[in-house]
């Protein structure tokens, strides 16, 4: 599961070719004991994250849209879907 990005204690993975549990777009967000799922228009589909952390990774979703758009389409064709850049 290659980690796309990394922020405030948030860490941010894609899985390659995840397309059968969730069937959207989606992302894998760890914070400590916590894991969430969000689809890449901030839906979320599974788990929690505290209310800061959420607000944290929803507004690097906005910011990160057409990167994280092109990291699902290399991430579903079996490729690495590289790194994006962390909320600054």
């Amino acid at each position: 599961m290659p980690e796309l990005s990394r922020f405030l204690g948030l860490v941010i993975t894609m899985y390659i070719r995840d397309v059968d549990k969730h069937h959207v777009p989606h992302i894998h967000v760890r914070y400590g004991e916590y894991k969430a799922v969000l689809s890449l228009t901030g839906e979320l589909l599974s788990g929690s994250l505290p209310p800061k952390q959420l607000r944290a990774v929803l507004v690097w979703i906005d910011l990160r849209e057409i990167e994280l758009a092109k990291a699902w389409e290399l991430a579903v064709n079996n490729d690495n879907p590289g790194s994006i850049a962390p909320l600054s």
